[in-house]
């Protein structure tokens, strides 16, 4: 069976966006990040930027050295956790110093639970995958078979 993926967009800060309004410390320490998961940050593209640093960077907010420059001008810029590891991002034009920093850690999602065989009413063997019933691909795939026409008899 294929294993379930699901990715998940975030939005930086959650309702207060990416702003000095918000407590983007607590905000990143509530959520577990997993590789293939979206930061979407929304902010008043006329004052702020979202720049990707380093460590140091973050730490000192300089935005002179930034690792990548997410901003749009838009004020709607989505950014991709696609690496394992931690991730610093700071705004420039002064900001940072107010709080509109983020740091987090991205890592791997756990392995999906392993799949259970259950006996149905009607005597087929089925199996469940987080608590749904899912039917095994070869029954998926003789049901297309025989629609498109290539498994009926003449």
């Amino acid at each position: 069976m294929i294993p379930e993926v699901s990715s998940v967009r975030y939005t930086v800060g959650g309702s207060s966006g990416w702003s000095s309004k918000a407590n983007l410390t607590t905000w990143a320490q509530s959520i577990h990040f997993y590789n293939g998961d979206w930061l979407y940050f929304v902010y008043d593209r006329n004052q702020a930027s979202v720049l990707q640093v380093n460590q140091t960077n973050y730490e000192s907010c300089n935005s002179n050295s930034f690792l990548h420059n997410y901003t749009t001008g838009a004020g709607r810029d989505v950014v991709p956790l696609n690496v394992t590891g931690p991730y610093y991002f700071i705004s420039g034009n002064g900001l940072c110093y107010g709080g509109m920093k983020l740091a987090l850690n991205v890592s791997n999602p756990p392995p999906p639970p392993s799949g259970s065989p259950v006996k149905s009413d009607s005597g087929f063997l089925m199996y469940t995958v987080r608590g749904q019933i899912v039917i095994p691909a070869v029954f998926a795939i003789a049901a297309v078979w025989v629609s498109s026409g290539f498994g009926s008899i003449i």
